[in-house]
């Protein structure tokens, strides 16, 4: 089998994490867990080069400063920058159209958090066993609890490597999402992906036939300089933005995953984030300096100033320069409506 060809979606404003992560240093380019930051740690996991070409990376002028400081190893990976944001089926085309048409591709976010390598390099690998023969493969994550924030995919019939999706279901609600828990056989859809270059493509002409013929052009009018391409900005801005799972995904009838069990988060809000992170036995977490009395379920993330936290439980507290976040879980799925979240 050729080498597989990761593919690294940059994109999103970052607001749930403020104000640790922000438009212009959005989370991907954070080290929220270790040392490391997202991004760094997503090119990591696709780096055995017995495995993996060079990644190529897809993202927006205002984020390539932070993309080229964090390559490593990998500068001479190739860089799309994209004259628009036009969510992540027009991103995704635009990598399939600069690749070999029988180039298996695997999509992978830059702002994910997965605890196992090893379960995830295994799975890429199934992925892209199933690309080899047709199919557009979907991640499968092991669903964990009734999440209501993930869309799910529910397995169908078993083909060699993995499984057909018999049905792609948005986010649910909790009652619904506690019977796709018992049910079994519902996964969550965690926005990873494997198919080949020319496969991918031919699903978005024959379901987005526009955005297939505008990416096309974007690419043909394109400018490569040095590592960065940069497509047309007048054929790629004529797109209307759609995601991958609207655009083809639930479209095509080759759709097919494999199941994963590799400690996935895609650390959608501070809640998310604490959940990824080593607490202590009351559930506590803390980064900076805190002290904390009678405390359960609290995370402390300070970049200066102690936190002091008295019979607190399910809080989360950040303090980062001049802005101050105190947040319940529940609330913590509505900071990126507060006005410093959006720049106000």
């Amino acid at each position: 089998m050729s080498k597989i060809v990761p593919v690294v979606l940059c994109g999103g404003s970052g607001t749930r994490l403020w104000p640790l992560s922000r438009p212009a240093l959005p989370k991907p380019f954070l080290p929220l867990i270790g040392d490391n930051t997202l991004f760094e740690t997503t090119l990591s996991r696709a780096s055995d080069p017995a495995r993996f070409a060079l990644p190529i990376i897809v993202a927006g002028a205002a984020h390539i400063e932070h993309i080229q400081a964090q390559l490593g190893e990998m500068a001479d990976a190739e860089i799309i920058v994209e004259p628009a944001a036009r969510n992540t089926a027009p991103a995704i085309a635009l990598a399939a159209a600069r690749l070999p048409a029988d180039a298996v591709m695997l999509v992978c976010p830059s702002d994910h958090h997965i605890a196992d390598s090893d379960a995830f390099v295994a799975a890429a690998q199934r992925a892209a066993g199933l690309a080899q023969q047709g199919f557009l493969v979907a991640f499968g994550i092991a669903a964990t609890g009734p999440e209501t924030g993930y869309g799910y995919l529910r397995q169908g019939e078993p083909v060699e490597g993995g499984y057909r999706i018999a049905q792609f279901v948005e986010k649910p609600d909790r009652m619904r999402a506690e019977g796709f828990l018992a049910a079994g056989d519902y996964c969550w859809n965690g926005g990873l992906f494997a198919f080949r270059a020319g496969d991918f493509l031919t699903e978005l002409a024959a379901h987005r036939p526009a955005m297939h013929a505008s990416v096309l052009a974007a690419t043909e009018n394109g400018i490569l300089d040095g590592n960065q391409f940069h497509p047309n900005e007048a054929d790629f801005s004529a797109i209307e933005g759609e995601s991958v799972d609207y655009a083809v995904m639930e479209n095509t009838d080759q759709a097919a995953m494999v199941p994963a069990a590799m400690g996935w988060s895609d650390i959608g809000n501070w809640q998310a984030l604490h959940e990824a992170q080593q607490s202590d036995g009351d559930g506590n977490a803390v980064s900076g300096t805190a002290d904390m009395v009678d405390c359960t379920k609290v995370m402390i993330r300070s970049d200066g100033p102690r936190v002091s936290a008295v019979g607190l439980d399910g809080v989360v507290i950040v303090v980062e320069g001049d802005e101050v976040l105190v947040t319940t879980y529940d609330g913590a799925q509505l900071v990126g409506k507060l006005k410093g979240a959006s720049g106000k």
